[in-house]
């Protein structure tokens, strides 16, 4: 039987090394959106404070919410518990206290992982070297994820680290769509909004690394309702909502104490699903990824209560 703790801490190196990537990737991308936008569309940065629900810490140390102070916010500052330094190191320490339990690869990989970007900060704060530094950053998590997946026995520690990976992933998923949806929002009134939505919609695919598949899968012009409808319901794509939802309810169900929770969590997937229509854009859309993103912190606690009781 799994300790307690221990279980807790697996279950937080996966949902803090996929943060990792996650904002790595979507700072990534949302600079090259910029690049690809027309000139006289001025998307703020501060929309990736916003999406993420950072406008109160962020705020508390920066007056100015330009370029140089997001990115100092998002990649370098440690008073914000979801910056990259701070994810990597919660990581980091999540593995070094229960190191008998995941690889010894895994071990030195966050640490180097730790130690580049602790260094390295600095270069994803400007412009020049900040598309080396998130693709370095980026090819790290990739890594460690892979040496865990093809290492790591597939026993309950696996289980808790599969938990929080993939509930991270359905929260960046839908994070990610809203802050697509509300750029078009900003944009609907210029004449140029109607190219722009869709390099917008391409961006939103790739953030996160769907182009590809998408294409594949859909076989036809990039437009939102598809774009939407892909990364929500699609039940093969690795980071759709409806995939890391149903990895997460079959991986409870591998767990002791689980047919309680197993069920709860079913109960909020079909929900998620049965709300859900492909018609929705605009403000209705953000209302509906809104309430998903409260269905996604819904799970958390039930996994807490379930789990890690004697730590909550």
């Amino acid at each position: 039987m799994l300790l307690s703790r221990v279980a807790e801490r697996a279950y937080w190196a996966g949902r803090y090394l996929e943060r990792v990537q996650s904002t790595a990737r979507l700072i990534s991308i949302y600079d090259k959106l910029l690049f690809d936008l027309p000139r006289s569309i001025k998307l703020s940065w501060y929309n990736l404070v916003s999406i993420n629900k950072l406008d109160h810490a962020f705020n508390e140390h920066y007056s100015k919410p330009d370029e140089r102070n997001v990115m100092r916010f998002l990649i370098n500052d440690r008073n914000n518990p979801s910056s990259m330094v701070s994810s990597i190191q919660a990581a980091r320490e999540n593995v070094r206290t229960t190191r008998d339990v995941f690889p010894s690869d895994v071990w030195y990989l966050i640490n180097e992982l730790n130690h580049y970007i602790i260094d390295n900060a600095n270069q994803g704060i400007t412009r020049k070297q900040r598309h080396d530094f998130l693709n370095t950053v980026i090819r790290g998590c990739q890594q460690i994820l892979g040496v865990l997946h093809s290492d790591m026995p597939h026993d309950e520690s696996w289980c808790f680290f599969r938990l929080g990976k993939n509930l991270e992933r359905a929260d960046t998923t839908s994070r990610n769509i809203d802050a697509a949806v509300a750029a078009i929002l900003e944009i609907e009134d210029m004449d140029e909004a109607i190219n722009s939505r869709q390099i917008i919609w391409l961006n939103l695919l790739r953030s996160l690394n769907a182009d590809h598949y998408f294409r594949r899968a859909v076989r036809a012009s990039i437009n939102g309702a598809d774009v939407v409808d892909y990364l929500i319901c699609n039940k093969d794509f690795p980071k759709s909502v409806t995939r890391c939802l149903s990895n997460l309810v079959h991986t409870c169900s591998l767990l002791p104490k689980s047919d309680d929770i197993t069920q709860e969590l079913t109960d909020i997937q079909n929900s998620i699903t049965a709300e859900y229509h492909s018609d929705l854009k605009g403000q209705p859309l953000r209302d509906y990824v809104n309430e998903l993103q409260l269905r996604i912190i819904n799970m958390h606690q039930k996994i807490y209560a379930n789990w890690f009781p004697a730590w909550d």
